[in-house]
């Protein structure tokens, strides 16, 4: 094998294919078309609508796997340089997926090129990421499970520097938790308030029930816990009628003192208070999860001064990613480029940067399996 390969022709590839979720348009193929000569095993695993792909090459621990997705959120209106078309203008490539994450998994394939020390590398990369989540990254993790392939740790190339490449390290992700909240009541005359039994009152008190207090003050690793009502719905058509019915949203992100089915608790209880007649419907994308310091995680920050000579930060914060689901089977953190066009009109990341990425996850493969 050679020693590191350019990531950008990879990046050029797959920023071609107009993966918009749930569409492959050829990703797969382009990374099997890398991955093969390599000596990986490719496995292409369909469900649904979404191809995935899982590769391994080497059969000894330790295993090591880099994750990651290659479809992408629509491109938008507004763009001064085509979105599938890749273009380089003064050292900056263009196009959607250039930081989330076609990008990355272009760096980590480029970094697959070099000489691996010992054990095992393999790829998880899947079309379902920016979508549902139903048929990518939750199904293979299961195939993985029943055919013995699931790793010692995994590393999501997911952008999570803030200024510069390597700042930031993620660890771990709050929980998200979503409430569908229906109250109903008795509709009514405004101007015989004993005849109603208004369902915005009786509401809105029990949502003032759970947000009078901080769920919590944050943890070591983590931030206060934060509940946002999103939406508060009556659909009333005139002024002088009380509803029937009156429906909320809110939003839970959580961190590890709390679980979903706890939250659920609560809010029911803060209903039933309140709001006899009512429904909730809740909707988990995710619980909170943390890969605390150890040897997985200092293995990655000694990578990340080795290649930038800097040190990272280990952080939780910010939105659900897929090492939600992978967390249920290994040690799992998140670390790739820095995200300040990810999902943006004209997403861009500067060419020496995707090859200082590459650099990265070079550093990362031989400190892991070094």
């Amino acid at each position: 094998m050679t020693a590191i390969a350019d990531p950008l022709p990879i990046a050029q590839a797959l920023i071609r294919c107009r993966s918009v979720t749930p569409a492959d348009d050829g990703a797969m193929a382009v990374l099997e078309g890398i991955l093969e000569p390599l000596g990986f095993r490719c496995t292409r695993l369909r469900f649904g609508e979404t191809e995935n792909l899982f590769a391994r090459r080497g059969g000894e621990r330790p295993h090591l796997c880099l994750a990651g997705h290659v479809d992408v959120v629509p491109p938008g209106e507004g763009w001064r340089h085509d979105p599938f078309a890749a273009e380089i203008v003064e050292g900056v490539l263009y196009g959607r997926g250039a930081t989330d994450m076609k990008g990355g998994v272009a760096a980590m394939l480029a970094a697959a090129h070099a000489p691996q020390p010992r054990g095992s590398l393999s790829f998880l990369i899947t079309g379902d990421e920016e979508g549902d989540a139903h048929d990518g990254t939750v199904r293979v993790l299961e195939w993985m499970a029943a055919n013995g392939q699931v790793p010692d740790m995994c590393l999501v190339g997911e952008p999570t520097s803030r200024v510069r490449l390597g700042d930031t390290i993620k660890i771990g992700r709050r929980g998200s938790l979503t409430a569908y909240l229906t109250v109903r009541g008795t509709q009514g005359h405004v101007a015989y308030p004993a005849r109603c039994d208004n369902p915005v009152h009786r509401l809105v008190r029990a949502l003032n029930r759970l947000v009078a207090q901080p769920l919590d003050e944050g943890t070591e690793w983590f931030e206060a816990s934060s509940i946002q009502v999103t939406s508060f719905d009556v659909g009333n058509p005139t002024t002088n009628l009380v509803p029937g019915e009156a429906k909320a949203t809110l939003n839970i992100r959580f961190n590890n003192l709390h679980g979903a089915a706890s939250l659920e608790r609560w809010i029911r209880e803060a209903l039933e208070a309140e709001a006899p007649q009512h429904e909730a419907r809740f909707s988990c994308s995710g619980e909170a999860f943390l890969t605390g310091p150890g040897p997985f995680v200092e293995a990655l920050r000694r990578a990340v001064e080795r290649a930038t000579g800097e040190a990272a930060a280990l952080d939780t914060g910010g939105g659900t990613s897929d090492a939600r689901f992978i967390t249920r089977y290994c040690p799992v953190a998140e670390l790739g480029a820095v995200g300040t066009t990810m999902h943006k009109v004209d997403e861009c990341t500067p060419v020496g940067e995707l090859r200082a990425l590459a650099a990265l996850y070079g550093a990362v493969i031989a400190e892991c399996l070094g």
